[in-house]
């Protein structure tokens, strides 16, 4: 009695496929009638949402550290400049006022620069590919559910550091001032979290994507104005720092910190190349975070539509 050993090629041909007509039609169907925002789009992304606030909820550390961190920066690099003379950082009263405005953007960059981890940590261990077959109205929720984790991460962090710069003696924005600051940093964060997803999707691994956000994390920070003001740097520095995203979110709020009277047209930054107004810096930063949306398109239409 003899036995057939099939070979690889021939266990490949016998393989199952994946894809499913009938469900490629339905899905077609909720798409072409009620477009991506359905109530079966929406219904998914707040499922994926609330996924992630469960995960949080069961490892609250990362709340708790993603808060603390930023609060010990501002108080401890507060105090470390705390006797330089009057006027040294521009009009700001003490360099803890100066220092709330990078703070509140840096914190909110590195958040949404983390969002591709638990995408890519879903994608090693399995749990993205039971999402890509599962009958989803569109895979697009899994990445709208990060973003909005992250945004509402960075609220939290956000209205954290606004509290204790006040307790400090830094004061509060004005309310319009208030809600432009939460439009710099949920627009700051949107293309941030755009670029990090990209990421998660083109790099092999999670320790690739940890050593890109080594690698970029700091050196923006110390190459915009969060630390100290455009003047004090070098001047090849300053054409960095004139480049860099982080300083057009960052000048913006600074300057709604220091002038309750302000309009879209007032001068926030003096650049090597130009005066740069309020308006100009909120247009350089939606620029950004189209941008960074367009770029990751074809490559989540490769790998998850």
């Amino acid at each position: 009695m003899s036995t057939t050993i099939p070979t690889p090629s021939s266990t490949r041909e016998a393989a199952p496929s994946l894809e499913n007509s009938e469900l490629n039609a339905w899905k077609a169907d909720v798409v072409k009638a009620q477009g991506l925002v359905s109530g079966a789009f929406l219904q998914e992304t707040l499922a994926m949402t609330r996924r992630l606030f469960i995960q949080l909820q069961r490892r609250p550390t990362t709340l708790v550290a993603g808060v603390i961190q930023p609060l010990i920066w501002l108080v401890l690099f507060g105090a470390l400049f705390q006797n330089v003379p009057a006027g040294l950082f521009g009009e700001s009263r003490n360099y803890g006022q100066f220092l709330g405005a990078g703070i509140i953007v840096f914190t909110a960059f590195g958040g949404a620069l983390n969002a591709g981890l638990p995408v890519m940590f879903d994608r090693e261990f399995g749990f993205l590919n039971r999402f890509l077959v599962a009958p989803l109205a569109s895979r697009y929720s899994i990445v709208v559910a990060s973003a909005l984790f992250i945004a509402a991460l960075s609220l939290v962090q956000t209205a954290a550091i606004l509290a204790l710069s006040a307790v400090l003696g830094a004061g509060l924005p004005s309310l319009p001032g208030l809600a432009l600051v939460l439009f710099i940093v949920m627009t700051l964060v949107l293309g941030v979290t755009a670029l990090s997803l990209g990421l998660t999707f083109a790099l092999p691994g999670h320790i690739e994507l940890i050593g890109v956000i080594f690698v970029t994390n700091l050196p923006l920070l110390f190459s915009s104005t969060a630390l100290v003001p455009l003047e004090f740097m070098p001047r090849w520095l300053q054409v960095v720092a004139s480049l860099n995203p982080l300083t057009y979110a960052i000048e913006p709020i600074r300057y709604l910190y220091l002038h309750p009277a302000w309009g879209l047209g007032s001068t926030v930054l003096q650049t090597p190349f130009a005066a740069v107004s309020l308006g100009a810096c909120l247009a350089v930063l939606v620029v950004f975070c189209g941008l960074a949306l367009g770029l990751i398109q074809p490559l989540l239409r490769r790998r998850i539509a």
